[in-house]
């Protein structure tokens, strides 16, 4: 180590690089037990899908309050990072926008019991929707008017219109096998596209 006490900070920046990896992959996990069994599957079965022991989810996060609002903040920021990434690979600004409300009524399908969660009195579940809001309107926007300076879409829609309409389409899907949410946010977004 030198004397400036650089060794130190090469040996501590990889820990808190795998101990970020190890929260990712505790969440990755998280969210899809959630997606099978629901906000309150067991902490056994989210440790198992990830790898580790019980204790190891606990020392990440203490309550299952703790990781409902984690595990909810993880998928919003994944639905967010999309946007951009999808304006850049796909071919249209309307097929980004296609493709991008697709994951996002994904997110609102499959979080069984997220609706109750939000409706908890809890304060950390309190800020989840203005955060849901903040993080995923500016990116839904931004697509939005890309599509319509493309000449895909018309003008005017507002991003919280077509994200308050997405949801609505969804509410309820994950507890009726005969309603498919995503066959009728495909319908809309087809229904945004310019005849040419």
């Amino acid at each position: 180590m030198t004397a400036d006490g650089q060794g130190a900070e090469r040996t501590a920046r990889p820990r808190r690089a795998d101990a970020r990896r190890n929260q990712r992959t505790l969440l990755d996990a998280a969210a899809a037990v959630f997606v099978r069994s629901g906000v309150d599957a067991p902490v056994r079965d989210i440790a198992a899908e990830a790898g580790v022991g019980t204790g190891t989810v606990y020392r990440h996060f203490p309550t299952r309050a703790d990781l409902v609002v984690a595990v909810y903040r993880h998928q919003i920021e994944a639905c967010a990072e999309a946007g951009p990434a999808l304006l850049e690979s796909c071919p249209t600004p309307y097929e980004a926008l296609g493709r991008w409300v697709d994951l996002f009524a994904d997110f609102l399908v499959t979080k069984h019991g997220l609706a109750a969660v939000l409706n908890s009195d809890d304060p950390g579940f309190q800020a989840l929707h203005a955060s849901f809001l903040d993080r995923l309107a500016p990116v839904c926007g931004r697509l939005l008017a890309a599509a319509e300076e493309a000449g895909e879409i018309g003008p005017g829609l507002e991003a919280y219109t077509l994200m308050r309409g997405v949801g609505n389409l969804c509410v309820g899907a994950e507890s009726d096998d005969r309603y498919d949410a995503r066959r009728m946010v495909r319908l809309l977004v087809a229904g945004l596209r310019q005849p040419r």
